[in-house]
């Protein structure tokens, strides 16, 4: 099975890779190496924002992780010229949660994205990952995660 054949398998349709909000550029490759920016949780056109432990649920945060999950993929199909079949790993995700000082459950919020990168590339998308508290993200967003992903040329 293919990876895009994985994709339309669990019923995601990539949306358009998001433009930078700053001075940056998406995506970098670099000596077999892809390195994605930190990716925004989109769903059905907005940010999911707020942070975990106040105003927005386990489950929301989840879901959130997954669409920055599907942001990234699209961001590496872009970045790979529309060809996934490039990724030979995905090496490392980081993820960053905007949480309360008594929220620990990030780990289970970024298992969103890291059950998706599975899902869609298999054994290639078991990956090394951080899960990090923050009191705020940019655009207020509950989650932000970026990737490293190894590439055959």
């Amino acid at each position: 099975m293919s990876f895009e054949s994985n994709l339309s398998d669990i019923g995601i349709t990539l949306p358009e890779p998001a433009a930078p909000v700053a001075s940056y550029r998406p995506a970098v490759i670099a000596n077999g190496m892809l390195y994605v920016s930190g990716q925004l949780p989109f769903i059905d056109g907005a940010i999911v924002t707020g942070k975990l432990g106040a105003d927005v649920s386990l489950e929301r945060g989840v879901e959130a992780a997954r669409a920055c999950g599907i942001m990234l993929i699209a961001q590496i199909k872009a970045a790979l010229d529309g060809d996934l079949e490039r990724v030979v790993q995905i090496v490392k995700l980081g993820a960053f949660v905007a949480s309360t000082p008594d929220f620990s459950d990030q780990p289970k919020v970024v298992n969103g994205a890291s059950d998706l990168m599975e899902q869609v590339f298999g054994e290639a998308g078991r990956h090394a990952r951080s899960a990090v508290a923050t009191p705020v993200l940019p655009l207020n967003a509950a989650v932000e995660i970026d990737a490293i992903v190894a590439l055959r040329n």
